[in-house]
């Protein structure tokens, strides 16, 4: 995975705002080698102080190939999405939202199992939905994630609390 790097100031010069001090932005990038990365113009991953972003990410293995199984597509998304939150400074365990867009309800129980295995100790907010497709009719699934760094050291001092339910 490239070494992250300081995001350019965008071509409108835009600069973050904070309260009533404007800062400039601390944003840091990575990429996959995506070829869709410099065409649409994004990022794999994104880092803007403790946050950051991993963008949809398809189960595309290094040679362009991508395997039919969709345990070993939920696998790769996954592999890939915590390899770009690695490259920026964070751990499955700093990860507190995830998303997976799956093209058919029936793959539903492949990405749920591997969901399990990467973030069962850690139980980020989560959303699953079903999409009409995704830009190759190959994947089954797209993964995207959120995390804020040093959300797993919060959870080691906290590992005593019991999780309280949404509704109480």
């Amino acid at each position: 995975m490239p070494r992250p790097h300081r995001a350019a100031p965008c071509a409108l010069g835009r600069t973050r705002w904070n309260t009533l001090v404007c800062m400039p932005s601390d944003r840091h990038l990575v990429g996959s080698g995506s070829p869709f990365e410099a065409r649409i113009g994004f990022s794999r991953g994104v880092r803007d102080g403790r946050h950051v972003a991993v963008s949809g990410t398809a189960p595309i293995w290094p040679d362009g190939h991508v395997d039919p199984d969709p345990v070993a597509q939920a696998r790769r998304c996954w592999q890939i999405a915590l390899g770009a939150l690695e490259a920026l400074g964070g751990s499955a365990g700093d990860v507190i939202r995830t998303r997976q867009y799956l093209v058919d309800a029936a793959y539903a129980d492949a990405a749920s199992q591997v969901h399990g295995e990467v973030f069962g100790e850690v139980r980020p907010a989560s959303t699953m939905v079903v999409v009409a497709g995704l830009l190759d009719e190959r994947w089954l699934m797209e993964v995207e994630l959120d995390a804020l760094l040093g959300a797993d050291e919060v959870r080691a001092h906290q590992a005593g609390d019991v999780t309280q339910r949404a509704d109480e």
